[in-house]
């Protein structure tokens, strides 16, 4: 299966007092991750998130860890599509340091357009689901 690959270097302040990555990071690195994909893959919906016309509201999230990470290693954030139906779309992501499985995560998010004060489901933009195709 091919995945989307992110980079990311850990900086000092994502580290506890332990000295390894405060778990909650890798959370956090999915949506960079998710970003990054639309940054290169749909620029045409991160704009429509932008402009506040889209939503991409994360409806679950998990993750598992295998082995920690710490300051200024280097982490390969790969990024599939597990499945898209209707307004959802469900990544899984898994995270390497050094070729080594570090942890194993997943998320969900809805697409939702933003009418007011009020969000409402909408389908899955067709630039996005054309990008997302390749890495199912």
């Amino acid at each position: 299966m091919r995945a989307f690959h992110h980079r990311h270097v850990v900086t000092l302040d994502e580290t506890n007092l332990v000295g390894n990555v405060y778990f909650a990071h890798y959370v956090h690195w999915q949506g960079h991750c998710r970003e990054h994909f639309l940054a290169a893959r749909s620029p045409g919906v991160l704009k429509s998130l932008q402009a506040g016309e889209l939503a991409m509201v994360t409806v679950s999230c998990s993750m598992d860890y295998y082995a920690e990470c710490f300051a200024l290693d280097e982490i390969d954030i790969a990024m599939t599509l597990r499945a898209q139906n209707g307004n959802r779309i469900a990544m899984d992501f898994e995270f390497r340091r050094a070729g080594q499985l570090a942890a194993r995560g997943a998320q969900s998010v809805a697409c939702m357009k933003r009418t007011g004060s009020e969000v409402t489901p909408v389908e899955i933009p067709q630039e996005l689901a054309a990008a997302l195709r390749p890495f199912g």
